[in-house]
């Protein structure tokens, strides 16, 4: 049984959330950026989790699909506050954290502040994308411009170009995790695309080199892009769970 719920987030803003009761540890789906809870991966797999008899949750952060706030008053620090607050009202256990492009990002940060972590699977996993991505491939022109006058517009692959603020780079400053120890003493699957045009697998091989832990392995699936959905995909998707929650 799937109940959709809410808290009250950090800030203010009303957090919606899908929660599907189940045997732990539950598995928390973590979307990416300027996407939310109704993408193909969180709803395939919840109705997997829903097969298995698992636990499974998937959330909104402020400003993105059916929660409150504003998407362009946010930042990384913020989404990752607000996933910690869902999960401190939704999870009275252990937990899952599986991360999609931004998400496998705020779950990095999120491993530092849970404590009750049983896993991580990263899919396309984007950490300090604000750092090494935008800002590192701005011009001056693009950077005195969002420093100055706090935001610049991007193109988008996917859709409509969108915002890029100065709290969002500077916040990204602040929560970077490949400048300081990430250790995951839990089972960690990383899958990354070949094919990915938004994270280089460059950036999936920094992430496996630089997380301290056990069971540490990344998987490239030769053709895939970085929405990592089709049904080959999503069943790769599933067997990472699987091996991580044992």
């Amino acid at each position: 049984m799937t109940v959709v719920s809410h808290v009250e987030g950090p800030r203010g803003d009303r957090l919606v959330y899908a929660k599907t009761s189940g045997r732990g540890p539950c598995v928390v789906f973590l979307s990416g950026y300027r996407s939310d809870m109704e993408g193909t991966k969180a709803v395939h797999l919840e109705g997997w989790a829903k097969s298995e008899g698992r636990a499974f949750l998937r959330l909104d952060y402020a400003g993105h699909g059916q929660s409150g706030g504003v998407f362009e008053e946010g930042c990384i620090g913020d989404w990752a506050a607000d996933a910690e607050a869902v999960i401190a009202d939704a999870v009275p256990g252990p937990v899952v954290l599986v991360g999609s492009s931004m998400g496998g990002w705020i779950a990095s940060i999120l491993s530092k502040r849970l404590p009750q972590i049983a896993g991580f699977v990263g899919i396309a996993a984007a950490p300090d994308f604000t750092e090494d991505g935008f800002w590192a491939g701005f011009s001056e022109q693009a950077r005195r411009q969002v420093m100055q006058e706090g935001k610049i517009l991007m193109p988008s692959a996917y859709e409509d170009p969108y915002v890029v603020t100065r709290k969002l780079i500077e916040d990204g400053r602040r929560n970077l995790v490949l400048r300081s120890p990430l250790p995951m003493n839990w089972p960690v699957r990383l899958l990354q695309g070949t094919q990915d045009e938004a994270v280089s697998r460059e950036t999936a091989l920094r992430l496996l080199d630089h997380i301290e832990g056990p069971d540490v392995r990344l998987t490239l699936v030769k053709g895939a892009d970085h929405r990592f959905s089709t049904p080959a995909c999503l069943s790769q998707i599933e067997r990472a769970i699987r091996e991580v929650l044992g």
